[in-house]
């Protein structure tokens, strides 16, 4: 009895299992079936996802709006294709990207600076080079020459935004009110910054706490003691920075620092922070990049109206350029190696940064590095006005820590700002840049 009650509970337990696991199947249904006919793929299925990013985070920054225009456009028109951004202030931005992309974690589309602060990106394989994917009509709406700074090995690996200059934005009311003359030479602006003092005003506005505001200063000055040719071989480790030329740039950033030129307290201020002291029409002077015409003329400016556009002053009896400018097309955009949409991130990048240098040339935020066809009249003032100063340009040169690479821009950034605290002197500073052509 014991034996019959076990067979007919093990059968039980058998025909249990099977049940349980024929509940836990569904039926696959016959090819023709009206399940499979009838089965719709996800509305999302087709849908790309790209993820950008960028620099311009606050809405103080010029640029912000033009390039939110372009991006809106851009999603309007290609409803397929998403944007994802993210948005960081520029120097935090530097930590940001080098370190995504060391750890192979760049978004599909990210900023980045050309030259010397990309080519390690390239030389690590981590950016896409654009060649195949960029044809005649797209290279056609750029302007000539533009992809230098872009370009490594013959291959080109990003597509510019726009073009930077360094300008001196003057306050006429200022210059006016004290009776000044608004600087063309050296002498006059050292003249410019005595009177100033002598009212109780800083003269010029610099924020050394982000570091790269001052080598604006020495990076003209080379400019003008030195030439573009020949911080063009320096800067490209081709001929020494220990040199007269380069000796007597730092000298005359020294004369203007104990001219009283900039504020006692320069290294506690932001470029922001130390630009706004401008825009507040409290100093009288500032130089700094094209970019920031677009503030100047916004509404409710307080020097709206008032900002007069000069190249640098010359140095008389100097060597060098007396029409170069600090700037160039440095600002891109790249795409990660990595990337699984390669075409598809092109094609979006190229669209948005066609309209967003319009529209950034509109609101007097940057020059046109693509070829645009718009009406001056509709132009920021200042950008019309800076356009006619480079009209007459012997040339560029790049800001120095954009030209140098890795740890190089660094190290020129401190020297600068050790110029500005009297930690060395001129020559010492062109003996530490010397060794940075030398080194190991």
């Amino acid at each position: 009895m014991n034996r019959v009650l076990k067979v007919l509970l093990l059968g039980i337990c058998i025909i249990s299992i099977l049940i349980a696991g024929s509940c836990g199947k569904k039926p696959v249904p016959a090819a023709n079936s009206p399940d499979t006919a009838s089965a719709a793929p996800s509305p999302r299925e087709d849908h790309i996802t790209l993820k950008l990013w960028h620099i311009w985070s606050t809405d103080s920054d010029s640029n912000k709006k033009p390039f939110q225009k372009a991006l809106e456009k851009w999603k309007n028109e290609n409803p397929e294709i998403g944007i994802i951004t993210d948005a960081t202030e520029s120097e935090t931005y530097k930590i940001k990207i080098r370190t995504a992309v060391a750890v192979n974690e760049a978004p599909d589309i990210f900023f980045a600076w050309g030259a010397g602060f990309a080519k390690p990106f390239v030389d690590a394989g981590k950016v896409l080079a654009l060649d195949e994917y960029l044809d005649q009509d797209t290279l056609d709406k750029l302007q000539p020459g533009i992809l230098k700074n872009f370009t490594y090995d013959g291959k080109i690996y990003g597509l510019p935004t726009f073009m930077i200059a360094g300008i001196l934005y003057c306050n006429t009311e200022l210059f006016e009110k004290y009776n000044v003359k608004i600087p063309e030479t050296y002498d006059e602006l050292l003249e410019a910054v005595r009177i100033f003092r002598e009212n109780n005003i800083t003269p010029m506005a610099v924020g050394l706490k982000d570091g790269w505001p001052g080598i604006f200063y020495q990076n003209i000055l080379a400019i003008r003691t030195a030439g573009i040719e020949k911080c063009i071989a320096a800067l490209s480790k081709e001929a020494s920075f220990f040199q007269p030329e380069f000796i007597e740039s730092a000298e005359r950033l020294i004369k203007l620092i104990d001219a009283g030129a900039f504020h006692e307290r320069c290294i506690q201020y932001t470029q922001h922070e130390a630009e706004l002291t401008f825009l507040s029409g409290r100093v009288p002077m500032y130089y700094g990049g094209s970019w920031a015409a677009g503030s100047m003329d916004r509404i409710g400016c307080p020097v709206r109206g008032k900002v007069a556009v000069r190249n640098f002053p010359v140095i008389e009896g100097a060597s060098g350029d007396p029409n170069g400018f600090l700037g160039g097309a440095i600002d891109s955009f790249m795409i990660s190696a990595s990337t699984m949409y390669k075409k598809e991130a092109v094609k979006a990048l190229t669209s948005i940064l066609v309209d967003f240098c319009e529209e950034s040339y509109l609101a007097g935020a940057g020059i046109p590095a693509w070829k645009v066809d718009v009406d001056t009249s509709r132009v920021n003032p200042l950008a019309v006005e800076i356009m006619k100063l480079l009209e007459e340009r012997d040339g560029f040169v790049l800001a120095w820590d954009t030209f140098l690479s890795g740890s190089d821009a660094q190290t020129h950034i401190n020297l600068v700002t050790d110029l500005f605290l009297h930690k060395i002197d001129a020559e010492e500073f062109a003996i530490k840049m010397q060794q940075l052509n030398v080194k190991k």
